[in-house]
């Protein structure tokens, strides 16, 4: 993946499709491959309902 999406359900799945896979160990390395603003990508993505759990290291619907 060269790039993540701007959809927020495709981002959403190719987020905690990265961090399953164990592509990335946090939320936070996964931002800094992709060059993602952390605090950028969880305030959208909270926008359409999901918010990051990080004990469980994925995007859940709130």
């Amino acid at each position: 993946m060269d790039h993540l999406p701007h959809d927020p359900f495709m981002l959403v799945s190719a987020v905690n499709m990265l961090l399953r896979d164990e592509e990335f160990d946090t939320l936070e390395s996964l931002c800094y491959n992709f060059d993602q603003d952390i605090e950028e990508l969880k305030a959208y993505l909270k926008e359409y309902g999901f918010e990051y759990d990080e004990q469980q290291r994925q995007m859940k619907q709130i």
